[in-house]
């Protein structure tokens, strides 16, 4: 049976031995639903509270293809790319755990309350703070080396230049996390922080696949071949198929869209591996 409102401090045997590792790891944690979660393999996946369409699809569609494997999928709950993040691996069925700048009492941002209450039931929330703590301009920055240093690796989604996601991303860095950014629009105020990650040494993510790889886990063949298409993934794919190598622009054209919008459907087909481009032609990937 789950046990559904635990604490520990650092001297317990359930203390994740990757956090007791950092600098300054919290004396003691508050928790709510499962306490296997603590003790398995973890990746985090963060970004901005604002976001684009790619954003939010990118930030699904990861949380969707982690919550197929053993991993568990740790955020902040916050609004846009971690609310996704973690709605996509309860859509999968999987593990996700939510650390919080609050204590466990609280719902911040309110609108997640639904969300909190499904992951305390099916994952894991933790907190450094008492149960009726408010949260200050403190406690959000301060949580986020919990994020990373309970991971074995973090990825940024989707991060404008003065995001929070940078907060943990520098943490992770220096907790010797490995730090994953995905490519964004260079023109995007959205993706700036991303690509400047990137600049300065992050992994490009542009499979999804080689975060598990470079763990030392490969998703079963099975599920690999269940990755979830939307309505107008589908019909770039079918398109695709019938002209191999079409340019974007022709792509944009057939299906009379935005060839934004198109590019941005693109990008997240070939996070899936599904697609490739090269000199703005799309091919199959095999």
């Amino acid at each position: 049976m789950i046990k559904k409102d635990f604490e520990i401090d650092r001297d317990s045997r359930l203390y994740p031995e990757l956090l007791r590792q950092i600098p300054n790891p919290p004396k003691k944690l508050f928790c709510r639903g499962n306490p296997e979660l603590l003790d398995c393999r973890k990746v985090a996946v963060v970004g901005s509270r604002r976001y684009s369409l790619y954003g939010k699809q990118t930030a699904l569609m990861i949380g969707k293809y982690f919550g197929k494997t053993e991993l568990a999928v740790v955020s902040g709950l916050a609004s846009g790319i971690d609310t996704f993040a973690h709605t996509g691996v309860l859509e999968a069925g999987g593990s996700t755990i939510a650390v919080l700048g609050t204590g466990l009492d609280r719902n911040y941002p309110v609108k997640n309350k639904p969300l909190q209450e499904e992951i305390a039931e099916k994952g894991l929330i933790i907190s450094e703070y008492e149960n009726d703590f408010s949260g200050n301009q403190y406690s959000f920055p301060a949580r986020n080396r919990i994020i990373s240093g309970l991971s074995e690796g973090v990825v940024v989604v989707e991060a404008g230049s003065s995001s929070g996601s940078l907060i943990t991303a520098q943490f992770a860095g220096e907790q010797g996390r490995t730090v994953y950014a995905v490519p964004g629009n260079i023109n995007s105020q959205f993706s700036i922080g991303t690509n400047l990650l990137i600049r300065d040494g992050a992994v490009p993510l542009v499979v999804v696949k080689d975060v598990l790889l470079d763990m030392g886990l490969e998703l079963p063949e099975e599920n690999e071949k269940k990755i979830a298409l939307g309505g107008d993934e589908m019909a770039i794919l079918e398109i695709v198929k019938r002209n191999n190598g079409i340019h974007v622009n022709e792509i944009a054209h057939i299906m009379n869209k935005n060839i934004g919008k198109i590019s941005a459907i693109i990008t997240v087909l070939e996070i899936k591996g599904i697609v490739i481009s090269h000199g703005g032609k799309i091919h199959l990937a095999n």
